[in-house]
């Protein structure tokens, strides 16, 4: 989470500069640290914590140290690109997992980052650098790319003129390759980043489109470098389909925030997923994937 640069003006602002200055890397802090994290006096830091404690949106232990309380939680459940989205999601997400037994993850996009919303965990494949409710800059990731190159024109545009972080030797940082490669997203459906976060990892996403049309996730399997998109290919595409399908459906039912029977109603359609995917486990990671290797390399 990036820290304000300049002090809150206003009570709204100062509230939410206390709550900023706890990230993954802080989870815990002190008086002092969140002044200063803050950019606000101890006395007015003091007022704001004492306020936001007592009403549970931050706790106090018997240290003097301050953690994120469970009111923060609470509402976090309420956004609408959560719960519902990942309870769509999960029979698909499940599916892709229990197939290829590799790294599957879910993202929607916030600002300039990939937001990793949902994740399955393969036991022994590669290791990522994702969690939930990481960021990442779209250009790096699968899902990222997904997303970037379904965002609005003048998005992509600013994003790529604002500069574009390299993570490996392989990540790509020229804008004018950048918008062939979200061309090529857009035309094929796919997004492939080959060893742009990590050198050992290979991450093949598609997008999943909401009830409008709209691209509002993406859905990956990260496989160990080098690997075979095409081999992954049907299986993504699948599962963004299936998930596209349940968010329409369940929309169209006039479900609400709780999601009720999405899940259920998606079960039966995410059974093709399965079959794809099993051929693509073996096709990604078996003789002569490393031939097979992803055109973004």
């Amino acid at each position: 989470m990036t820290l304000p640069t300049t002090p809150a003006t206003n009570a709204a602002g100062r509230l939410l500069s206390v709550l900023a200055a706890f990230d993954r890397a802080a989870p815990a802090l002190t008086l002092t640290e969140i002044s200063r994290r803050a950019g606000l006096s101890l006395p007015t830091a003091h007022r704001l914590l004492s306020e936001l404690t007592a009403w549970g949106a931050l706790e106090r232990d018997a240290d003097g140290v301050y953690h994120v309380g469970l009111r923060l939680f609470e509402l976090g459940t309420l956004a609408p690109r959560g719960p519902v989205l990942r309870e769509a999601a999960l029979p698909f997400l499940e599916d892709l997992y229990e197939a290829t037994r590799e790294n599957v993850q879910l993202a929607v996009r916030e600002a300039g980052d990939a937001v990793y919303v949902e994740r399955l965990a393969g036991r022994s494949s590669v290791g990522v650098r994702t969690r939930l409710g990481a960021h990442w800059p779209l250009h790096a990731t699968g899902v990222g790319l997904a997303l970037l190159a379904h965002a609005p024109a003048a998005f992509q545009e600013a994003y790529l003129a604002a500069g574009l972080a390299a993570f490996t030797p392989w990540t790509v940082t020229d804008p004018d390759r950048l918008r062939r490669m979200l061309a090529e997203v857009r035309t094929t459906g796919l997004a492939v980043s080959d060893r742009q976060v990590t050198e050992d990892a290979l991450s093949v996403a598609a997008p999943v489109r909401g009830g409008d049309g709209a691209v509002v996730a993406a859905v990956s399997v990260v496989v160990r470098a080098p690997g075979s998109a095409a081999a992954l290919a049907p299986a993504v595409r699948l599962a963004a389909r299936g998930i596209s399908r349940a968010l329409a459906t369940g929309r169209a039912a006039g479900v609400g925030a709780g999601a009720a029977g999405v899940g259920a109603g998606a079960t039966g359609a995410s059974a093709g997923v399965t079959g794809a995917a099993a051929g693509a486990s073996a096709g990604a990671t078996g003789p002569g994937a490393a031939g097979r290797a992803a055109p973004f390399a």
